[in-house]
Protein backbone atom coordinates (compact mmCIF):
# COMPACT_ATOMS: atom_id res chain seq x y z
CA UNK A 1 0.00 0.00 0.00
CA UNK A 2 1.79 3.57 -1.19
CA UNK A 3 2.33 5.69 1.55
CA UNK A 4 1.69 9.77 1.86
CA UNK A 5 3.93 12.35 2.50
CA UNK A 6 2.74 15.15 4.02
CA UNK A 7 5.95 18.32 3.19
CA UNK A 8 5.59 22.11 3.94
CA UNK A 9 5.96 24.02 0.42
CA UNK A 10 7.53 27.39 2.34
CA UNK A 11 9.59 28.03 5.48
CA UNK A 12 7.56 26.37 7.88
CA UNK A 13 4.33 26.98 10.22
CA UNK A 14 2.02 26.30 7.13
CA UNK A 15 0.08 23.94 9.15
CA UNK A 16 1.31 20.67 9.11
CA UNK A 17 0.32 19.34 11.93
CA UNK A 18 -3.70 19.90 11.57
CA UNK A 19 -3.58 18.27 7.92
CA UNK A 20 -1.42 15.38 9.28
CA UNK A 21 -4.31 15.50 12.67
CA UNK A 22 -6.51 14.84 10.22
CA UNK A 23 -5.42 12.55 7.79
CA UNK A 24 -4.48 10.38 11.18
CA UNK A 25 -8.03 9.45 11.12
CA UNK A 26 -7.36 7.38 8.18
CA UNK A 27 -4.39 5.73 8.29
CA UNK A 28 -2.82 3.26 10.50
CA UNK A 29 0.77 4.72 11.04
CA UNK A 30 2.25 8.35 11.25
CA UNK A 31 5.80 8.38 10.79
CA UNK A 32 8.41 11.71 11.50
CA UNK A 33 11.09 11.10 9.38
CA UNK A 34 13.69 14.24 10.44
CA UNK A 35 14.29 17.24 12.33
CA UNK A 36 14.22 17.34 16.20
CA UNK A 37 12.50 19.58 18.70
CA UNK A 38 13.49 22.93 16.86
CA UNK A 39 9.86 22.11 14.87
CA UNK A 40 6.29 22.54 16.57
CA UNK A 41 3.54 21.31 15.54
CA UNK A 42 -0.03 22.82 16.82
CA UNK A 43 -3.70 21.17 16.59
CA UNK A 44 -6.34 22.23 17.71
CA UNK A 45 -9.60 20.15 18.76
CA UNK A 46 -12.63 22.01 19.81
CA UNK A 47 -11.36 24.19 22.63
CA UNK A 48 -8.29 22.29 23.34
CA UNK A 49 -5.09 23.11 21.22
CA UNK A 50 -1.80 20.65 21.91
CA UNK A 51 1.28 21.52 20.59
CA UNK A 52 4.08 18.85 20.11
CA UNK A 53 7.79 18.90 18.66
CA UNK A 54 9.16 15.45 18.54
CA UNK A 55 5.89 13.45 19.07
CA UNK A 56 4.06 12.64 15.81
CA UNK A 57 0.92 14.68 15.13
CA UNK A 58 -1.26 11.30 14.75
CA UNK A 59 -0.83 11.27 18.66
CA UNK A 60 -4.50 11.82 19.11
CA UNK A 61 -5.67 9.10 17.26
CA UNK A 62 -5.54 5.77 19.63
CA UNK A 63 -5.32 3.47 17.29
CA UNK A 64 -2.44 5.00 15.09
CA UNK A 65 0.99 4.09 15.57
CA UNK A 66 3.12 6.87 15.84
CA UNK A 67 6.95 6.23 14.97
CA UNK A 68 10.04 8.92 15.37
CA UNK A 69 12.12 7.91 12.21
CA UNK A 70 15.41 7.18 12.43
CA UNK A 71 16.11 10.21 10.48
CA UNK A 72 14.98 12.61 13.80
CA UNK A 73 17.65 14.23 16.21
CA UNK A 74 15.70 13.07 19.50
CA UNK A 75 16.27 15.41 23.07
CA UNK A 76 15.03 12.39 25.30
CA UNK A 77 14.36 14.94 28.24
CA UNK A 78 12.01 17.23 25.78
CA UNK A 79 10.21 14.03 24.57
CA UNK A 80 9.09 13.05 28.29
CA UNK A 81 8.02 16.52 28.82
CA UNK A 82 5.94 16.25 25.40
CA UNK A 83 4.59 12.55 26.86
CA UNK A 84 4.21 13.77 30.12
CA UNK A 85 2.23 16.56 29.32
CA UNK A 86 0.01 14.57 26.80
CA UNK A 87 -0.60 12.16 29.37
CA UNK A 88 -1.88 14.69 32.19
CA UNK A 89 -4.26 15.76 29.24
CA UNK A 90 -5.88 12.35 28.90
CA UNK A 91 -3.94 11.44 25.99
CA UNK A 92 -2.63 8.08 25.63
CA UNK A 93 0.76 7.88 24.36
CA UNK A 94 1.61 3.85 24.11
CA UNK A 95 1.48 3.64 20.64
CA UNK A 96 4.37 6.04 20.02
CA UNK A 97 7.81 4.09 19.12
CA UNK A 98 11.22 5.44 18.82
CA UNK A 99 13.70 4.00 16.22
CA UNK A 100 16.72 3.16 17.79
CA UNK A 101 19.07 4.40 14.60
CA UNK A 102 17.84 8.19 15.55
CA UNK A 103 20.28 10.18 16.87
CA UNK A 104 20.52 11.79 20.48
CA UNK A 105 21.37 14.98 21.41
CA UNK A 106 23.62 15.32 24.14
CA UNK A 107 23.94 18.56 26.72
CA UNK A 108 26.92 19.62 24.75
CA UNK A 109 25.47 20.14 21.44
CA UNK A 110 22.95 22.41 22.95
CA UNK A 111 25.55 24.40 24.61
CA UNK A 112 27.94 24.69 21.43
CA UNK A 113 24.52 25.41 19.61
CA UNK A 114 24.10 28.73 22.16
CA UNK A 115 27.66 29.67 21.93
CA UNK A 116 28.37 28.89 17.99
CA UNK A 117 24.65 31.50 17.42
CA UNK A 118 26.17 33.83 19.85
CA UNK A 119 29.39 34.40 18.03
CA UNK A 120 28.17 34.82 14.81
CA UNK A 121 26.11 38.10 15.89
CA UNK A 122 24.61 40.00 13.12
CA UNK A 123 24.99 36.67 10.58
CA UNK A 124 23.44 34.33 13.39
CA UNK A 125 21.54 31.83 11.34
CA UNK A 126 18.36 32.01 13.86
CA UNK A 127 18.30 28.64 15.20
CA UNK A 128 15.98 27.46 18.07
CA UNK A 129 19.44 27.06 20.30
CA UNK A 130 18.31 23.31 20.79
CA UNK A 131 21.45 21.34 19.81
CA UNK A 132 20.01 19.94 16.38
CA UNK A 133 22.39 21.20 14.17
CA UNK A 134 25.36 20.18 16.33
CA UNK A 135 23.89 16.75 16.75
CA UNK A 136 23.56 16.58 12.87
CA UNK A 137 26.94 17.44 12.15
CA UNK A 138 28.13 14.84 14.59
CA UNK A 139 26.05 12.34 12.87
CA UNK A 140 27.70 12.85 9.52
CA UNK A 141 30.84 12.98 11.00
CA UNK A 142 30.40 9.56 12.57
CA UNK A 143 30.51 10.80 16.34
CA UNK A 144 27.02 10.66 17.02
CA UNK A 145 25.19 8.42 19.50
CA UNK A 146 22.47 6.77 19.13
CA UNK A 147 19.25 5.81 20.60
CA UNK A 148 20.38 2.36 20.55
CA UNK A 149 23.68 3.30 22.12
CA UNK A 150 21.48 3.40 25.61
CA UNK A 151 20.69 -0.33 25.51
CA UNK A 152 24.49 -1.46 25.57
CA UNK A 153 25.70 1.29 28.58
CA UNK A 154 29.72 0.07 27.68
CA UNK A 155 29.23 0.99 24.20
CA UNK A 156 27.95 4.61 25.27
CA UNK A 157 30.14 5.35 27.95
CA UNK A 158 33.03 4.46 24.94
CA UNK A 159 31.74 6.40 22.53
CA UNK A 160 30.79 9.23 25.13
CA UNK A 161 34.03 9.54 26.15
CA UNK A 162 35.71 9.59 22.53
CA UNK A 163 33.59 12.46 22.11
CA UNK A 164 33.83 14.32 24.51
CA UNK A 165 37.48 14.82 24.52
CA UNK A 166 37.21 16.79 21.62
CA UNK A 167 33.78 18.59 22.87
CA UNK A 168 35.39 19.33 25.86
CA UNK A 169 38.59 21.47 24.47
CA UNK A 170 36.62 23.27 22.31
CA UNK A 171 34.15 24.53 25.21
CA UNK A 172 38.05 25.02 27.24
CA UNK A 173 40.06 26.83 24.28
CA UNK A 174 37.27 28.45 21.97
CA UNK A 175 34.21 29.32 24.44
CA UNK A 176 36.15 29.26 27.78
CA UNK A 177 33.43 27.11 29.76
CA UNK A 178 33.88 23.90 31.46
CA UNK A 179 32.06 20.81 29.53
CA UNK A 180 30.46 18.20 31.19
CA UNK A 181 31.71 15.31 32.51
CA UNK A 182 31.20 11.17 31.25
CA UNK A 183 29.69 10.48 34.78
CA UNK A 184 27.79 13.37 34.87
CA UNK A 185 26.05 12.45 31.73
CA UNK A 186 26.23 8.68 31.91
CA UNK A 187 24.42 9.38 35.59
CA UNK A 188 21.93 10.87 33.65
CA UNK A 189 21.33 8.86 29.94
CA UNK A 190 21.86 5.50 31.38
CA UNK A 191 20.36 5.45 35.07
CA UNK A 192 17.15 7.46 34.26
CA UNK A 193 16.63 7.76 30.49
CA UNK A 194 17.74 4.58 29.73
CA UNK A 195 15.09 2.74 31.72
CA UNK A 196 12.19 4.83 30.87
CA UNK A 197 13.16 4.93 26.73
CA UNK A 198 14.10 1.78 26.49
CA UNK A 199 10.25 -0.05 25.99
CA UNK A 200 9.94 2.49 23.10
CA UNK A 201 12.63 1.59 21.05
CA UNK A 202 11.88 -0.41 18.03
CA UNK A 203 13.55 -1.63 14.33
CA UNK A 204 11.80 1.15 13.12
CA UNK A 205 12.17 0.33 9.19
CA UNK A 206 11.08 -3.24 9.97
CA UNK A 207 7.79 -1.83 11.73
CA UNK A 208 7.13 0.44 8.72
CA UNK A 209 7.70 -2.49 6.08
CA UNK A 210 5.60 -4.78 7.89
CA UNK A 211 2.81 -2.08 7.88
CA UNK A 212 3.51 -1.43 4.03
CA UNK A 213 3.54 -5.21 3.23
CA UNK A 214 0.20 -5.58 4.94
CA UNK A 215 -1.24 -2.81 3.48
CA UNK A 216 -1.82 -0.92 6.31
CA UNK A 217 -1.68 3.15 5.36
CA UNK A 218 1.02 4.70 6.57
CA UNK A 219 1.89 8.75 6.77
CA UNK A 220 5.47 10.03 6.64
CA UNK A 221 5.18 13.88 8.34
CA UNK A 222 8.08 16.02 7.70
CA UNK A 223 9.22 19.10 10.04
CA UNK A 224 10.32 22.38 8.87
CA UNK A 225 9.48 23.16 5.07
CA UNK A 226 10.98 23.01 1.83
CA UNK A 227 12.93 26.22 1.54
CA UNK A 228 14.27 25.24 5.40
CA UNK A 229 15.86 22.11 3.16
CA UNK A 230 19.73 21.72 3.60
CA UNK A 231 20.08 21.43 0.22
CA UNK A 232 17.33 22.98 -1.55
CA UNK A 233 16.59 25.74 1.51
CA UNK A 234 18.02 29.82 1.29
CA UNK A 235 21.10 28.52 3.10
CA UNK A 236 22.76 28.96 5.18
CA UNK A 237 19.56 30.10 6.60
CA UNK A 238 18.24 26.71 6.59
CA UNK A 239 17.64 23.64 9.14
CA UNK A 240 19.96 21.12 9.46
CA UNK A 241 18.26 18.06 7.81
CA UNK A 242 16.24 17.55 4.71
CA UNK A 243 12.63 18.26 4.94
CA UNK A 244 11.61 18.02 0.88
CA UNK A 245 9.88 14.90 0.32
CA UNK A 246 12.55 12.88 -0.90
CA UNK A 247 13.60 12.82 2.74
CA UNK A 248 11.41 10.56 4.00
CA UNK A 249 12.62 7.54 1.84
CA UNK A 250 16.30 8.00 3.96
CA UNK A 251 14.77 9.67 7.28
CA UNK A 252 12.14 6.57 7.56
CA UNK A 253 14.12 3.82 5.58
CA UNK A 254 12.01 3.50 2.76
CA UNK A 255 12.12 3.42 -1.18
CA UNK A 256 10.68 6.09 -3.63
CA UNK A 257 7.90 3.32 -4.83
CA UNK A 258 5.67 3.23 -1.31
CA UNK A 259 5.46 6.87 -1.73
CA UNK A 260 2.70 8.44 -4.14
CA UNK A 261 0.67 10.91 -2.38
CA UNK A 262 2.91 14.16 -2.02
CA UNK A 263 0.67 16.38 0.08
CA UNK A 264 1.91 20.10 0.30
CA UNK A 265 0.91 22.57 2.51
CA UNK A 266 0.26 25.95 1.60
CA UNK A 267 -0.12 28.97 3.99
CA UNK A 268 -2.43 31.29 1.76
CA UNK A 269 0.51 33.71 2.54
CA UNK A 270 4.25 33.92 3.92
CA UNK A 271 6.10 33.70 7.18
CA UNK A 272 8.96 33.59 8.20
CA UNK A 273 10.99 33.02 11.83
CA UNK A 274 14.62 34.04 11.97
CA UNK A 275 17.37 35.26 8.89
CA UNK A 276 17.17 34.79 5.55
CA UNK A 277 15.93 36.27 2.29
CA UNK A 278 12.05 36.57 1.91
CA UNK A 279 11.28 38.76 -1.58
CA UNK A 280 7.47 39.53 -0.60
CA UNK A 281 8.09 40.44 3.12
CA UNK A 282 5.97 43.27 4.29
CA UNK A 283 6.43 45.74 6.69
CA UNK A 284 2.92 47.62 7.19
CA UNK A 285 -0.53 47.30 8.28
CA UNK A 286 -1.33 44.33 6.25
CA UNK A 287 1.58 42.46 7.28
CA UNK A 288 1.08 43.40 11.04
CA UNK A 289 -2.60 42.40 10.93
CA UNK A 290 -1.27 38.59 9.32
CA UNK A 291 0.62 38.78 12.65
CA UNK A 292 -2.10 39.39 14.72
CA UNK A 293 -5.05 37.59 13.25
CA UNK A 294 -2.92 34.51 11.87
CA UNK A 295 -1.20 34.92 15.71
CA UNK A 296 2.32 34.21 14.04
CA UNK A 297 4.39 33.27 16.50
CA UNK A 298 6.63 30.68 17.05
CA UNK A 299 4.83 27.37 19.09
CA UNK A 300 8.51 26.63 20.64
CA UNK A 301 10.36 30.26 20.70
CA UNK A 302 7.25 32.44 20.80
CA UNK A 303 9.37 34.55 18.34
CA UNK A 304 7.02 36.79 15.90
CA UNK A 305 7.46 35.55 12.37
CA UNK A 306 8.13 37.68 9.37
CA UNK A 307 4.88 38.25 7.43
CA UNK A 308 4.61 38.66 3.68
CA UNK A 309 2.32 38.48 0.25
CA UNK A 310 2.32 34.44 -1.46
CA UNK A 311 5.36 34.01 -3.79
CA UNK A 312 4.07 31.65 -6.78
CA UNK A 313 8.05 31.13 -7.36
CA UNK A 314 8.42 29.07 -4.31
CA UNK A 315 5.73 27.03 -5.02
CA UNK A 316 6.07 26.16 -8.27
CA UNK A 317 10.03 25.00 -7.11
CA UNK A 318 8.48 23.46 -4.09
CA UNK A 319 6.03 21.42 -6.32
CA UNK A 320 9.53 20.65 -8.53
CA UNK A 321 11.23 19.38 -5.15
CA UNK A 322 9.03 17.38 -3.89
CA UNK A 323 6.82 16.27 -6.65
CA UNK A 324 3.46 17.24 -5.21
CA UNK A 325 0.46 15.54 -6.00
CA UNK A 326 -1.69 18.18 -4.15
CA UNK A 327 -1.58 20.86 -2.33
CA UNK A 328 -3.47 22.17 0.96
CA UNK A 329 -4.50 25.50 1.61
CA UNK A 330 -4.56 27.08 5.07
CA UNK A 331 -5.49 30.05 6.84
CA UNK A 332 -7.62 31.47 4.32
CA UNK A 333 -9.68 33.29 6.65
CA UNK A 334 -6.77 35.23 8.01
CA UNK A 335 -7.06 36.83 4.38
CA UNK A 336 -10.58 37.73 4.76
CA UNK A 337 -11.00 41.84 5.85
CA UNK A 338 -8.66 42.65 2.60
CA UNK A 339 -9.91 44.66 -0.10
CA UNK A 340 -7.14 43.46 -2.22
CA UNK A 341 -4.73 40.86 -1.70
CA UNK A 342 -1.36 40.49 -4.24
CA UNK A 343 0.18 37.39 -5.54
CA UNK A 344 4.12 37.06 -6.41
CA UNK A 345 3.98 35.46 -9.61
CA UNK A 346 7.54 36.33 -10.78
CA UNK A 347 10.67 38.04 -10.20
CA UNK A 348 12.87 40.88 -11.08
CA UNK A 349 16.26 40.00 -11.38
CA UNK A 350 18.79 42.88 -13.39
CA UNK A 351 16.02 43.74 -15.00
CA UNK A 352 14.59 40.28 -16.47
CA UNK A 353 11.42 38.90 -15.31
CA UNK A 354 12.16 35.34 -13.64
CA UNK A 355 9.45 33.02 -13.15
CA UNK A 356 11.73 30.26 -11.19
CA UNK A 357 13.67 30.14 -8.01
CA UNK A 358 17.35 31.77 -8.52
CA UNK A 359 19.89 29.23 -7.68
CA UNK A 360 22.40 32.03 -6.96
CA UNK A 361 21.89 33.37 -2.93
CA UNK A 362 22.89 37.11 -4.24
CA UNK A 363 19.89 36.70 -7.17
CA UNK A 364 17.37 36.24 -4.29
CA UNK A 365 18.73 38.79 -1.85
CA UNK A 366 18.26 41.45 -4.79
CA UNK A 367 14.90 39.32 -6.46
CA UNK A 368 11.99 42.27 -6.72
CA UNK A 369 8.57 40.91 -6.85
CA UNK A 370 6.49 41.19 -9.60
CA UNK A 371 2.92 41.23 -8.39
CA UNK A 372 -0.83 40.04 -9.54
CA UNK A 373 -3.30 42.00 -7.23
CA UNK A 374 -6.48 39.87 -6.90
CA UNK A 375 -9.67 41.42 -5.66
CA UNK A 376 -10.37 40.44 -1.71
CA UNK A 377 -13.74 39.22 -0.62
CA UNK A 378 -14.13 41.06 2.46
CA UNK A 379 -16.54 38.58 4.11
CA UNK A 380 -16.06 36.19 7.13
CA UNK A 381 -15.20 32.29 5.69
CA UNK A 382 -14.00 30.90 8.91
CA UNK A 383 -17.78 28.87 8.88
CA UNK A 384 -17.85 27.94 5.48
CA UNK A 385 -17.85 24.00 4.84
CA UNK A 386 -17.77 23.61 0.90
CA UNK A 387 -16.12 25.54 -1.78
CA UNK A 388 -19.93 26.54 -2.78
CA UNK A 389 -20.02 28.21 0.36
CA UNK A 390 -17.00 30.57 -0.23
CA UNK A 391 -17.15 34.13 -1.55
CA UNK A 392 -16.80 33.96 -5.36
CA UNK A 393 -13.73 35.91 -5.17
CA UNK A 394 -11.92 33.56 -2.88
CA UNK A 395 -12.84 30.78 -4.66
CA UNK A 396 -11.08 32.72 -7.62
CA UNK A 397 -8.04 33.05 -5.14
CA UNK A 398 -7.50 29.41 -4.30
CA UNK A 399 -8.02 28.00 -7.89
CA UNK A 400 -5.35 30.98 -8.96
CA UNK A 401 -2.76 29.78 -6.75
CA UNK A 402 -3.16 26.23 -7.91
CA UNK A 403 -2.65 27.31 -11.47
CA UNK A 404 0.46 29.10 -11.01
CA UNK A 405 1.74 26.10 -8.89
CA UNK A 406 0.71 23.99 -11.16
CA UNK A 407 -1.04 21.70 -8.42
CA UNK A 408 -4.46 20.86 -7.77
CA UNK A 409 -5.63 21.75 -3.92
CA UNK A 410 -7.50 19.37 -2.33
CA UNK A 411 -8.10 21.20 1.33
CA UNK A 412 -8.67 24.48 2.39
CA UNK A 413 -8.14 25.94 5.87
CA UNK A 414 -10.59 28.36 7.40
CA UNK A 415 -9.84 28.03 10.80
CA UNK A 416 -7.62 26.40 13.39
CA UNK A 417 -9.34 23.85 14.43
CA UNK A 418 -10.41 20.52 12.81
CA UNK A 419 -13.71 21.20 11.32
CA UNK A 420 -12.58 24.25 9.77
CA UNK A 421 -11.33 22.32 6.88
CA UNK A 422 -12.81 22.56 3.44
CA UNK A 423 -12.51 19.26 1.48
CA UNK A 424 -12.28 20.07 -2.27
CA UNK A 425 -11.73 16.90 -3.84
Amino acid sequence: MPGTVVVGTQWGDEGKGKLTDILAEEVDMVVRYQGGHNAGHTIVVGEQSFAVRLVPSGVLHPGTVNVIGNGVVVDPRILFGEIDTLEARGIDTSNLVVSGNAHLVMPYHQELDVLFERHLGKNKLGTTKGGIGPTYADKALRVGLRVQDLLDPKIFREKLEVVLKEKNAILAKVYNRLGPTADDICDEYLGEIAPRLKPRIVDSVNLIHEALEAGKDVMFEGAQATFLDLDHGTYPFVTSSNPVAGGACAGAGVGPRHLDRIIGITKAYLTRVGSGPFPTELFDDIGDGFVDRGHEYGVNTKRRRRPGWFDSVMLRQAARLNSLTEIFITKLDILDPLPTIKVCVAYEIDGKRVTHMPYHQSDLHNAVPIYDERPGWQSDTSSCTTMEELPAAARDYILFLAEQGGVPVSYVGVGPERKQTIRVA
